[in-house]
């Protein structure tokens, strides 16, 4: 399973979910079995570290985001990835509006798709602070969880004598 987490401008939402859901399935049983990467659908810091508020934010939590690097969403995201999990409904509208023909990938809401009750959408925390910084990181842990529960149970059906 692949899969591309997607924001604006791929140094806040997009690495930090990136570096959660790493760290999250590889301590699950789905380690080694899912790829992950991210991006943005804007260019404006391609190149660039994420932000460093969120390096702490994932430092505070024991996981290093620092290496990472943003990219903008390419078209050939579409065919290499099977899902584009966006942070809200404007990257979502962009990332299908940038669809290319024939594209295999699927998109959704990151929160959605992992099933997390009661919001849709991870707000920007880029004019934030350490309280947009938390709430958003606790948002992509929860959504991390519920990400390993979709695919374990996938993984379940899909495997003989399950569903």
């Amino acid at each position: 399973m692949r899969l591309l987490v997607v924001c604006l401008g791929n140094i806040c939402r997009s690495p930090l979910a990136e570096g959660v859901l790493r760290a999250r399935i590889a301590a699950s049983p789905l380690a080694g079995r899912v790829e992950l990467d991210s991006a943005g659908t804007g260019d404006w810091h391609v190149g660039d570290p994420p932000d460093r508020r969120a390096i702490a934010k994932a430092r505070e939590y024991g996981i290093d985001i620092a290496q990472l690097r943003a990219r903008q969403l390419r078209g050939g995201d579409h065919h290499d990835f099977d899902w584009l999990l966006c942070a809200d409904r404007g990257n979502l509208r962009d990332v299908r509006a940038r669809a290319p023909e024939g594209a295999r990938a699927r998109s959704a809401l990151l929160l959605e798709w992992a099933g997390v009750p009661g919001v849709t959408e991870i707000p920007d925390p880029y004019t934030g602070g350490p309280a947009q910084f938390e709430h958003v990181y606790r948002l992509l842990d929860a959504a991390a969880a519920g990400v390993i529960a979709r695919l374990a149970t996938a993984g379940e059906q899909s495997r003989p004598g399950h569903g």
